[in-house]
């Protein structure tokens, strides 16, 4: 897909109003927490610079899973009434095509610990639903914030409340995933919303990180938190190299080296800060 529609402001209007239309179709506010692209905008709400959007809505589905069967079930009915088809290879991703050519794909995360790490985990009261198990995605369904989103379903405006990751709990999952995919997609998310949260930037981050989840760093999210800022290390690192290219995308008036230098000072500091604790 090409970059230009899966990061801008109308694939992320498409995604807001696909994310509408499932909770609409769901009944009432699913359990899944929104991890995903969508969430930087809105843990930076006060910072000029717009992200850049994102044509995917990621949800964590632990508490959906807690919540037993009913739950899964209807959250794949609310998907298929949404226009939502799962993906033929990946039954963790759900795909819609209602406003081509943007494409929304619904993708869905699980972090159980009976299950392998990057597996496959699918539902037997289901009849395409599943999620894939990423270490670490759980840390979203811990910081819970809710937001409320407004888009038309059909002839009529709808207003739904979603479970959205706050700071701490988005940083963690993020990262989590920045580990396992190693997509440049990932590496722009953390960079961004440890620049320019509403929080105060990567010192308050760090700060949210520790108050939280400060007992549970130890293992697999060092190791992480160690990998991320390897790739901000320098200008030429594939973290920065990456956050410096999407940011021009949107922003070609900025300077790419005053872009690398606040995105290796935001990660460098909140990472020193949770490895040094």
């Amino acid at each position: 897909m090409p970059n230009e529609v899966a990061r801008s402001r109308a694939a992320r209007a498409a995604a807001e109003r696909a994310l509408v239309r499932v909770v609409h179709h769901y009944g009432t506010r699913p359990e899944f927490v929104v991890l995903g692209g969508l969430v930087p905008e809105w843990l930076c709400s006060g910072n000029q610079l717009e992200h850049a959007g994102t044509i995917d809505v990621d949800v964590q589905i632990d508490l959906e899973i807690a919540s037993g069967a009913v739950n899964v079930v209807r959250l794949e009915r609310a998907l298929r009434n949404a226009e939502f088809e799962p993906d033929d290879q990946k039954v963790w991703r759900w795909v819609e095509g209602v406003e081509p050519p943007v494409v929304v794909m619904f993708e869905l995360l699980a972090d159980l610990e009976d299950a392998p790490a990057n597996s496959i985990v699918t539902f037997d009261e289901c009849e395409g639903l599943g999620a894939v198990n990423l270490r670490g995605s759980g840390f979203a369904s811990r910081d819970i914030e809710v937001h409320k989103l407004t888009a038309r379903v059909g002839d009529d405006a709808r207003t739904i409340e979603v479970n959205v990751s706050g700071l701490a709990g988005f940083l963690l999952a993020k990262n989590a995933a920045a580990r396992s995919r190693r997509t440049p997609k990932d590496w722009y998310d953390l960079a961004f919303v440890l620049h320019f949260n509403d929080e105060g930037g990567p010192e308050a981050a760090a700060g949210k990180v520790l108050e939280k989840f400060g007992a549970e760093l130890d293992g697999a999210p060092s190791t992480a938190l160690r990998e991320l800022a390897a790739n901000f290390a320098y200008q030429a690192s594939q973290g920065t190299r990456a956050y410096v290219r999407q940011m021009l995308v949107d922003h070609p008036e900025l300077d790419s080296s005053t872009i690398a230098a606040d995105a290796i000072l935001a990660v460098g500091t909140f990472c020193t800060l949770l490895l040094d604790r």
